[in-house]
């Protein structure tokens, strides 16, 4: 159904919602029988026993038992014999989701995106047609968004310093990859979208689960010694490398080409006072010898007792004393942001605006780190939140509810968040009262 057709249909009426994959856990079904109490109607397409184990109407549940191969094909018939007016996925990179989407917009079918939140931990992303380096944000000037703003007085809050959900996200993680390995006999077709075999992020996820205590003393001791060292440092935010920020949106194939690019510079740039700080991602799971290639790049450039590496932590407690910040493309660095701090990016990012992130050569950010513009990152941030980023979070009971009461509207509204603000059409968030 074309967005214009959808303009002038009552709010659910003839729509058909097709779910594809959606995060780890039961967030999809719950926005599905919300959907269904609207009048739509909701199908999922499962690809392994993990997609079926959290989607609890089984009439309603169609599993995809075929060779990757013939995927766009299956789906086109799907589109055609269910009269599909809306999918509905949660990342639009992995091959399957990509496919779609192309199909989807061939057919006028909307389709609707889920994301981490940009402005993680307390919200998610919700967007229309594509996200991160694919979402309308890319295109989107500081500028636009201050005209879109003048009808709104409120300030926007601040982060939370921390990710209230991460052990929910851990273990649903790892009970997905269980089904998978070990009922997933139906589906001897399916081909997981990343390098790892199933048995692998299952037993990833399984250990750090397990191991989370000691990791949570580890990443104390390593925070305290930088918090007590008493030098000037600059902050690495690392990414998982297999996210699809970094495989999709930037040059980079894995973390270890990126760290040799930022510990070169500041061998070349940075005062010699100045150290080095770089921040593992929470959920990484040791897949690649991060800590082995640090240790090289050290020696290679002579910075013994400069460089220190904390696995995982509190993002706030490493920030607030940081000189700059430096990321290919995580949300993190918004964070930063936040607190005025200069922030180099090295791939493609919706936040990646002139006015606040810096575009000097590395060497030269290490030497004198460009400041940003702190009022147009305000706005920037106000009108994300005015528009995209919705309050909650996928994995614990009540980030879902939370999520739920504003989303459903939002996926119901025919136009995209950013259409919805611009023309006055949005029912405002409780942290972003417009002025009437």
């Amino acid at each position: 159904m074309s967005r214009e057709a959808l303009k002038s249909a009552p709010p659910a009426a003839v729509r058909v919602f097709l779910f594809l994959q959606g995060p780890h856990g039961p967030f999809f079904d719950a926005l599905g029988r919300m959907l269904r109490k609207s009048g739509a109607d909701v199908r999922r397409v499962g690809f392994n026993a993990g997609d079926r184990a959290f989607w609890f109407d089984r009439k309603s549940y169609i599993p995809f038992l075929g060779h990757p191969e013939v995927w766009p094909s299956f789906f086109d018939g799907l589109v055609t014999d269910l009269g599909v007016t809306d999918i509905v996925l949660y990342g639009d990179t992995r091959p399957i989701h990509a496919r779609a989407v192309e199909i989807a917009r061939s057919r006028g079918v909307a389709v609707h995106v889920f994301e981490e939140g940009y402005l993680r931990p307390w919200w998610i992303t919700y967007e229309r047609d594509g996200s991160n380096g694919n979402s309308r944000l890319m295109a989107m000037g500081v500028d636009r968004m201050r005209q879109a703003l003048t009808h709104s007085d409120a300030e926007a809050p601040p982060p939370p310093s921390h990710w209230g959900d991460m052990r929910q996200h851990v273990f649903h993680g790892a009970l997905y990859h269980w089904f998978v390995m070990f009922a997933n006999r139906k589906y001897r077709n399916f081909r997981p979208h990343r390098a790892l075999t199933v048995s692998q992020e299952f037993g990833l996820y399984f250990r750090r689960l397990l191991l989370m205590p000691v990791h949570r003393l580890e990443r104390a001791w390593a925070t305290a010694r930088v918090r007590r060292g008493g030098y000037p440092y600059h902050l690495v935010l690392l990414q998982l490398a297999h996210d699809s920020s970094v495989q999709s949106h930037s040059d980079y194939s894995c973390m270890t080409e990126f760290l040799e690019q930022v510990v070169g510079g500041f061998a070349k740039g940075a005062p010699r006072h100045h150290h080095l700080v770089i921040k593992e991602h929470p959920l990484e799971n040791n897949t690649a010898p991060l800590r082995r290639e640090i240790r090289r790049l050290v020696r290679q450039h002579g910075l013994r007792g400069r460089v220190h590496y904390v696995p995982g932590g509190k993002l706030a407690t490493l920030l607030d004393d940081a000189r700059s910040a430096l990321t290919i493309n995580s949300t993190a660095g918004l964070q930063a942001l936040w607190r005025g701090i200069p922030l180099r990016v090295f791939g493609r990012s919706v936040y990646a605006k002139p006015e606040f992130v810096s575009t000097q050569p590395v060497e030269e950010f290490f030497a004198n780190p460009q400041q940003p513009d702190g009022p147009a990152y305000r706005t920037y941030r106000r009108y994300l939140l005015a528009t995209s980023q919705v309050p909650g979070g996928y994995y614990s009971r009540r980030g879902r509810q939370q999520l739920l009461r504003r989303v459903i509207d939002m996926v119901l509204r025919p136009e995209d968040p950013y259409e919805a603000f611009e023309t006055g059409t949005s029912t405002p968030e409780p942290q972003l009262r417009l002025v009437k």
